[in-house]
């Protein structure tokens, strides 16, 4: 079982509370992190801190190589996946490095922790006719004119031609649309912001948003482009009902928001562009994220060449 902790850094040694939200502050002013990082950050380190406390420390100064260890073994012994184990490895040498580069500590006891390796699966990724399946599904059921419904299609529509993530999506105003451009202005993460084009269909799809937006609008609708049942910005909860929603309805592999993304992603590259493109597309601020989608592309080749090519196949053993 992991270390019990508090929500709060309140019961931690003052040094290391101080260091902790110290931290956390740098998280969010300097590298723009989301609130969601944050958290996950703050919980992963009460919980080594409240670990480095019951083994008597009190100053970040005092962490070392083995209490990190100990600390890493622990999370594993207590059957936490190993992509959780990552994660917060990741957290303790982020927080360490911190502490050196500002002072806090006079060396950094995370420059050699390792954590295990995480299996990479390579993402639910539709074909180029299931995609058009599932969006001229969206387009069939907001025929009836249903705003909720030709809010969908607008959102599924954009979510394909721009690879855009979920929240990405939820964020965006008004004013971000440039329709005589064809272009989205995006504030990605560590708050970067990016413009991204998009195609005709999208365009259309917007539109006719656009049209119906005011009969779902309210008071404190704000400037949000996409707006729930009820009037406020969208919730991304309600883009991934909708998409699952529409990927059943079409028939064509389960996927959430992040799937389109992935599936954006992979039809860009087969369609011949280059990964310096697709990362700036994608606001990737790793050119290795990037790299996965090519493993992709060649998983799907090596799919097409089994089926389709007569000597493919191994020999029949019977």
């Amino acid at each position: 079982m992991t270390t019990a902790h508090a929500e709060t850094a309140d019961a931690l040694p003052r040094g290391l509370a101080t260091a902790l939200e110290s931290f956390v502050v740098h998280l969010q002013d300097e590298r723009g992190s989301s609130a969601h990082t944050v958290r996950a950050y703050r919980g992963d380190l009460i919980d080594l801190l409240s670990f480095c406390a019951a083994r008597g420390i009190e100053e970040p100064i005092d962490i070392q190589l083995a209490d990190l260890r100990a600390w890493l073994a622990m999370q594993s012994r207590g059957g936490l996946a190993r992509a959780t184990v990552a994660r917060r490895a990741a957290s303790a040498r982020a927080f360490t490095s911190w502490c050196a580069r500002r002072g806090v500590s006079d060396h950094d006891p995370g420059d050699r922790l390792g954590s295990p390796g995480v299996r990479r699966t390579l993402p639910v990724v539709l074909s180029v006719g299931d995609a058009e399946a599932l969006l001229d599904h969206a387009a069939t059921a907001a025929d009836d004119g249903n705003p909720t419904a030709i809010r969908d299609r607008a959102v599924a529509e954009l979510l394909y031609a721009t690879g855009i993530r979920v929240s990405e999506l939820c964020q965006l105003d008004l004013d971000d649309v440039d329709r005589s451009r064809w272009t989205v202005r995006v504030l990605g993460k560590g708050r970067k912001e990016r413009v991204v084009p998009y195609g005709h269909p999208a365009d259309q799809a917007l539109g006719a948003w656009l049209e119906v937006r005011p009969t779902l609008r309210q008071p404190d609708s704000g400037a949000a482009l996409f707006l729930g049942a009820r009037g406020g910005r969208i919730d991304p909860r309600v883009v991934r009902a909708a998409v699952h929603r529409l990927a059943r309805g079409a028939g064509v592999s389960d996927l959430a928001p992040h799937g389109l993304r992935h599936t954006a992603a992979t039809h860009v590259l087969e369609g011949g562009a280059d990964l310096r493109s697709v990362q700036e597309l994608l606001g990737h601020a790793s050119l290795a994220t990037t790299q996965r989608y090519t493993h992709v592309s060649v998983e799907r080749l090596r799919a097409t060449f089994a089926l389709a090519h007569p000597r493919a196949a191994p020999p029949d053993e019977s």
